[in-house]
């Protein structure tokens, strides 16, 4: 029974990583979409005041909308990434219990390793998106004065 029990625990002691990964990737995901959330919420308070601006007012609105437009491109963006670094990240925990568990299973450990270095990859990607739309909400933030 233990010798049974052997080849999985190894599994799962090695699945652990790539959990944990998971974890941190949800939670970055819950800070994009909230990033998300507000670029649509601010969006849609802006349109109406827009539409009864005066005229001399209207470019001022179509440039903030533009730019939470832009905004909203490089979070859908970062969401989109995270989110097939986790499915990448979840095919190889997949990978992982199959290899060990079926003993016809041709050995996937290169397949594994590119699909972990894709996952990685698209993380970093979508990281930097984020980064960017960080950037971008900071260059357009205006505390106290306005920019012409």
């Amino acid at each position: 029974m233990a010798a049974d029990l052997n080849p999985i625990s190894h599994v799962i002691q090695l699945s652990v990583a790539p959990v944990f990964l998971l974890t941190g990737i949800g939670a970055l995901l819950g800070v994009m979409t909230n990033r998300m959330a507000r670029i649509v919420d601010r969006a849609r308070a802006l349109e109406p005041q827009r539409a009864l601006a005066a005229p001399a007012d209207v470019g001022r609105f179509d440039q903030e909308l533009a730019e939470l437009e832009r905004r909203a491109r490089l979070i859908n963006w970062a969401i989109t990434l995270h989110v097939i670094a986790a499915l990448l990240v979840c095919a190889v925990i997949v990978g992982l219990f199959v290899t060990a568990y079926y003993a016809w299973t041709p050995d996937l450990t290169k397949l594994l390793a590119a699909l972990f270095a894709a996952a990685l990859l698209a993380l970093i990607v979508g990281l930097l998106s984020f980064l960017r739309e960080v950037y971008v909400a900071t260059q357009t933030l205006r505390i106290g004065h306005h920019r012409h």
